[in-house]
């Protein structure tokens, strides 16, 4: 960890009380990835203060008055949600005068946004491509801010020569659940691609740690999956990456999304804003010193080495967190490639979908 993070007493005491409780979360989904190292390009530091938005997320006035109390849902084992421990441990909640107590959630989606929505939490984050389907169902959340770009990967058997979109067609994909975000995104880019992912590929389900065993035993010949476990899938030198959420035009696309409960945001809108501005401020951070958050993050139960965990968070885009007009189109173009994709109904006008479920609270 850096000289910095190593005096943060107040933040660090914070970190000690939350670890309890998300430990158990960590050690099944990350305990695979045990002591293995994976070797992932790094890039230079970069200044995130001369991005706008990032200037917006950390200037803004806190709230005044005692603490905010907040409870925050999130999934301890997802490594691309790195910016909440991170807020934690930067003091970036206490800066916007919050106090949040995270809330460790594995349960299904509609359950998620049920809990928000009922006041049984104030926010929670999750990936945008398995929220949009629930949300048809007109929960009363709103989406604030995108987390990050990146997490989502389509990986080939070199054994069957699969290496592209175009060498899928007729093959067998394994997946963790039929309605996963890679199975929903990489179902539009094959459509895009001419390749209907209804008729020209097999979706098999699998237990999530066992997608890469069902490629090597020739069940299946590619895997689309969520990190951290295709890092590491990777590494076994078995398999190649087909492609991920952050290649060609999704390179700008945002992944993961904040989404608070209405309410909140119609009562205490300056409250939604200092929430939003926090978690932008943690994924500045994860981006500006990957190294440092990887640090924090392996803290809060994590098993594997640091220098894994720096080198997900370089290849995710964790500086990208879309606002206002932004997101309202990053929303609205999902809706209509799901749309294309059959997830959500031909008959949901896109642009009032995305219009009702996002809100920009930082102008």
């Amino acid at each position: 960890m850096s000289e910095e993070g190593k005096h943060r007493p107040t933040a660090l005491d914070r970190r000690r009380l939350l670890q309890a409780g998300a430990a158990a979360a960590f050690a099944g989904p990350l305990g695979a990835l045990g002591a293995q190292a994976l070797s992932l390009r790094s890039a230079p530091p970069i200044d995130f203060s001369e991005f706008p938005i990032c200037r917006t997320a950390s200037e803004a006035p806190a709230l005044t008055g005692a603490p905010r109390k907040l409870k925050l849902s999130w999934n301890a084992g997802a490594v691309c949600l790195a910016p909440v421990p991170v807020a934690i441990d930067n003091g970036f909640f206490q800066k916007q005068n919050l106090d949040v107590e995270l809330v460790n959630y594995s349960g299904s989606t509609d359950q998620l946004l049920e809990a928000i929505a009922t006041g049984k939490a104030d926010a929670g984050l999750g990936l945008a491509l398995r929220w949009l389907k629930p949300l048809e169902q007109g929960f009363d959340v709103r989406v604030t801010t995108g987390v990050h770009g990146g997490c989502i990967r389509l990986l080939g058997s070199k054994a069957a020569n699969i290496d592209s979109l175009e060498s899928l067609r007729g093959k067998s994909i394994a997946i963790s659940d039929q309605a996963s975000p890679a199975k929903n995104f990489f179902s539009i880019v094959l459509a895009k691609k001419g390749i209907d992912p209804a008729q020209d590929v097999e979706w098999r389900q699998y237990p999530g740690n066992l997608l890469a065993l069902a490629v090597d035993k020739g069940e299946v010949q590619a895997l689309a999956e969520i990190d951290p476990l295709p890092y590491l899938w990777l590494k076994e030198g078995k398999l190649t990456e087909i492609a991920t959420n952050l290649s060609g035009e999704y390179a700008d696309r945002t992944c993961c999304v904040l989404a608070i409960r209405g309410s909140l945001t119609r009562e205490e809108l300056p409250v939604a804003a200092a929430l939003t501005r926090a978690i932008m401020e943690g994924g500045d951070r994860v981006a500006g010193d990957p190294a440092d958050a990887a640090a924090v993050y392996s803290g809060y139960g994590s098993k594997a080495p640091v220098e894994d965990l720096t080198a997900m968070f370089r290849s995710h885009n964790h500086h990208d967190h879309p606002v206002g007009a932004t997101l309202k189109k990053q929303l609205l173009l999902y809706t209509d490639e799901l749309k294309a994709v059959n997830v959500i109904k031909r008959s949901t006008d896109s642009a009032k979908f995305a219009e009702r479920i996002y809100l920009d609270v930082l102008s």
